[in-house]
C-alpha cells in the first residue's frame, strides 16, 4: 500500500486568502503563552522542598522547588530576598506565595516568589537542627572559646528592646545588686530586620575604643522576652550566630524563657535562663561584698594581734632559755689565761734553744779554722793556670769581629753621603722632601751638609742651572781608611 500523500502539501509553505491560522514567529508563541499563564495563575501558594539555591551577586534567589512527582523552577526578587525571615537551604520544605510566568529563552515556566515561609514548625525545627550542626562542626560552640566573664564590670551592654518589660527587669535587679553604666543599644527582637540590627549591635559595641565619647562595655547581654519559636528566630539567625561568637567582649546570652533555647545561647559566653537571671550573674551583690569586705577586714585584725601575741610569746620562751651572758664569759676568760700561760712557756724554751743552738754553730768560727779554709782557697786558686796563647787568641776573634761591625756602621750611616757633597733636605715639620714640587710648596726647608744644617726660604722663581764644574778628585776621607786588625 502507497504511504499516505497529502495532496495540499508542497515544497513551499502557501498562506491563502481568509486562512486562520497564519503562522508565529517564536516570540509571539512565547509572548501569548506567557500572558495565558500569569493571567491564570497569576497568585498561587505552592508547598514543596527548596533545592539547588543559589543567590546571585545581583541578590536574586534562585532555585527550584520540588515534591516526590515534580519540580518547579523559582526566583525571587533581590527586595523580597532580603525579606527573607530565614536563610533559605537546600532540603528545607516552604510555603511559597507568587505568581506563575514563562522565561521564553529555555522554553519552560517558573513562579516568581514574592512571599516565602517556612511550611510548619516541624520544617523550622529541621532547619534550626541543620543550622546548627553546620555551625558546631565550624567550631562556633565550642567550650574552649567560652570566655570567663569580669567579676565586677563598670559598664555593661545591654542589646535589647528599649520599650519593652526586658531592659526594666534588667536595670531594676542591676540597681538592687549593684548600680553599673549600663548603655542600651536599641534593637528590633522580632520580625523583619531584627537579625540584621541584632548583629550590627554586637558589633558596633566591639568596634568602640576604650576612653572614647560612648564607654566600651565590659561584659554584653542580648537579651529578649519569651515567645514562640517563630517569635525568637532572629536569634537563631547565621548573622547574629557569628556576630555573637566573633565578639571581643564576654556575652551573656538571654532570650527567652528557661525552656527556651537559640543558637545564640551556644555562640554566647554564659547563657542565662531569663534577662533577670543574667543581670544576676553579671554582677554580684554590693551588699554581700561590703560584709565580705568587713568580715575579711575584721580578720586580717585579729590575725595581726594574734600573729603579734605568738611572736612575743615565743620570743619570751626563747629568751628564758638562753645561759647568763658571764657564764658565756667566764669559759672564753679561762681559756685566755690558758693561752697566756702557754705562750710564756714557749717563749723561755725557744730562747733557750736557740742559745744552745747560736752556742754550737759559733763553735765553727774559730780563727783555725777560718785561717784552714783561706789556705785551701790559695791552693785551688793557684792550681787554675792561664796559659797567654788561649787569651790573646780570644782577643784577636774578638777585635776582628767588632772591625767588621765597624764596617757595616759606617757603609749603612745616613750621614755618611753629607760627608762626600751630599744634601739631606726636610721641610718645617722634619719630613724628607724628595721631589722639586714638594720643596716649592714648601714655607721652609733645612738644608743639612757634612758640616752643619742651613734654613732656606724657597722663593717664587728658580734660575737655571749653572754648568757643573767637573768633580776634583779627591783621596779618601779621614774616616774612610781601613783600620787595621791586631
Amino acid at each position: 500500500m502507497p504511504p499516505y500523500r497529502d495532496e495540499n502539501a508542497g515544497l513551499l509553505a502557501a498562506q491563502t486568502a481568509g486562512d486562520n491560522a497564519p503562522a508565529l514567529s517564536i516570540s509571539e508563541i512565547s509572548q501569548l503563552l506567557k500572558r495565558t499563564v500569569e493571567d491564570r495563575f497569576g497568585f498561587v501558594r505552592v508547598r514543596g522542598e527548596l533545592s539547588g539555591v543559589k543567590r546571585a551577586a545581583s541578590g536574586h534567589l534562585y532555585l527550584s522547588l520540588k515534591d516526590e512527582n515534580a519540580r518547579l523552577d523559582g526566583v525571587m526578587w533581590r527586595g523580597g530576598a532580603q525579606r527573607l525571615g530565614f536563610v533559605p537551604e537546600d532540603g528545607v520544605e516552604v510555603i511559597a506565595t507568587g505568581k506563575l510566568t514563562t522565561y521564553p529563552g529555555r522554553s519552560n515556566y517558573q513562579i516568581v516568589i514574592e512571599r516565602m515561609e517556612i511550611a510548619g514548625e516541624g520544617a523550622l525545627l529541621a532547619l534550626l537542627a541543620k543550622t546548627k550542626a553546620r555551625l558546631e562542626a565550624e567550631g562556633l560552640f565550642a567550650p574552649s572559646r567560652k570566655r570567663p566573664l569580669p567579676y565586677l564590670p563598670r559598664v555593661i551592654g545591654v542589646v535589647t528592646s528599649p520599650t519593652g518589660a526586658v531592659i526594666r527587669d534588667i536595670l531594676h535587679r542591676l540597681r538592687d545588686r549593684f548600680p553599673t553604666h549600663v548603655v542600651v543599644w536599641p534593637v528590633l527582637v522580632q520580625g523583619p530586620g531584627a537579625a540584621a540590627q541584632i548583629a550590627a549591635a554586637v558589633r558596633g559595641f566591639s568596634a568602640l575604643e576604650p576612653g572614647g565619647p560612648v564607654p566600651r562595655p565590659d561584659l554584653v547581654i542580648v537579651a529578649r522576652g519569651g515567645g514562640s519559636i517563630e517569635d525568637l528566630w532572629c536569634f537563631n539567625d547565621e548573622d547574629v550566630v557569628r556576630a555573637i561568637a566573633a565578639s571581643t567582649i564576654p556575652t551573656i546570652s538571654a532570650v527567652g524563657h528557661e525552656t527556651d533555647t537559640t543558637l545564640a545561647d551556644f555562640a554566647a559566653d554564659l547563657r542565662a535562663p531569663t534577662p533577670t537571671a543574667a543581670a544576676e550573674i553579671a554582677v554580684p551583690v554590693r551588699g554581700e561584698l561590703i560584709a565580705g569586705l568587713a568580715d575579711l577586714h575584721a580578720r586580717k585584725s585579729r590575725a595581726v594581734v594574734r600573729l603579734l601575741a605568738l611572736s612575743r610569746e615565743r620570743l619570751e620562751q626563747r629568751a628564758r632559755r638562753l645561759p647568763e651572758p658571764q657564764a658565756l664569759l667566764d669559759g672564753q676568760a679561762q681559756r685566755l689565761d690558758d693561752l697566756g700561760d702557754r705562750l710564756r712557756r714557749a717563749l723561755v724554751h725557744r730562747t733557750g734553744l736557740a742559745a744552745t743552738q747560736l752556742a754550737q754553730r759559733s763553735a765553727g768560727l774559730r780563727p783555725a779554722v777560718l785561717e784552714a779554709r783561706l789556705r785551701q782557697g790559695r791552693e785551688r786558686l793557684a792550681a787554675q793556670r792561664l796559659r797567654p796563647a788561649l787569651v790573646q787568641s780570644r782577643i784577636e776573634a774578638g777585635q776582628t769581629a767588632l772591625h767588621a761591625l765597624d764596617r757595616v756602621r759606617r757603609s749603612l750611616d745616613p750621614k755618611a753621603p753629607l760627608r762626600r757633597g751630599y744634601v739631606l733636605v726636610t721641610d718645617a715639620n722634619g719630613q724628607l722632601v724628595r721631589s722639586r714640587t714638594v720643596a716649592e710648596a714648601a714655607s721652609l726647608l733645612h738644608l743639612e751638609f757634612g758640616d752643619g744644617v742651613l734654613h732656606v726660604v724657597p722663593g717664587g722663581t728658580t734660575a737655571a742651572p749653572a754648568p757643573r764644574a767637573a768633580p776634583k778628585p779627591r783621596g779618601p776621607a779621614p774616616g774612610d781608611a781601613q783600620p787595621k786588625l791586631l
